[in-house]
């Protein structure tokens, strides 16, 4: 991989997670990593990263902006069993941080994803200008899907413009993911139950299990077509 790269970054934030315990900072992000180990199941390994951040993950995606869009918003029907996400869609530069196999990355790509998440509240995606034109060239008219949301100013007095799925290609798009949903239920309560029953001696073993029975709910997610 060069050192630099131009890709889209699905920014996934918990909401509210500096203030959680760190008892319930650790499901939370336990969580997270199932979530994200199902929806990215479409897209391949070498054509993703996964990055942490402070309040959630940033999930790189290489020449798909699309997969990217659709990621974000199968990650977000956690939110209906209990692990409160957004996501900001962005498409812009990313550079390698130096470690080994290229999976540390800095740039503007992710700070403008993780700025785009912040204005977003639980339960919504919103996208870049950057993004949305991606989508665009990469398959002409498929932008339409994407419609204006305002203009916010970030923290550091950046104006970003953004746009969020429209209602109605969401509904059916929801429809759609009602399968993945149940999986994500599955995964979310029982890990939960488990980070919350278990000692801090124990935790690495529900770890090893969740390592374990991911990969089964993804290849379903997959054999189902979505």
């Amino acid at each position: 991989m060069p050192a630099s790269i131009v890709a889209s970054v699905a920014f996934l934030k918990i909401q509210d997670f500096a203030r959680r315990p760190a008892t319930e900072q650790a499901r939370l992000r336990a969580q997270l990593q199932a979530v994200i180990a199902v929806t990215a199941a479409e897209i391949s390994p070498a054509s993703r990263v996964m990055l942490d951040a402070a309040d959630g993950a940033a999930i790189v995606v290489l020449d798909d902006p699309r997969g990217a869009l659709r990621l974000a918003e199968r990650a977000l029907t956690a939110v209906s069993v209990g692990l409160p996400l957004s996501a900001g869609l962005n498409h812009g530069a990313l550079q390698l941080a130096g470690r080994k196999g290229g999976e540390g990355m800095t740039g503007d790509g992710i700070a403008v994803a993780a700025a785009v998440a912040a204005f977003a509240g639980a339960s919504r995606v919103l996208a870049s200008r950057s993004f949305r034109d991606a989508v665009a060239e990469t398959e002409p008219g498929a932008e339409a899907s994407l419609a204006s949301a305002g203009t916010f100013t970030d923290p550091g007095l950046r104006t970003h413009e953004v746009f969020t799925p429209n209602e109605r290609a969401l509904a059916r798009r929801r429809r759609r993911y009602s399968a993945i949903a149940l999986v994500l239920a599955v995964l979310l309560i029982g890990g939960g139950i488990a980070y919350r029953s278990a000692s801090p001696s124990q935790r690495p073993f529900v770890d090893a299990v969740l390592e374990k029975t991911v990969p089964y709910w993804r290849s379903l997610v997959q054999r189902a077509g979505y």
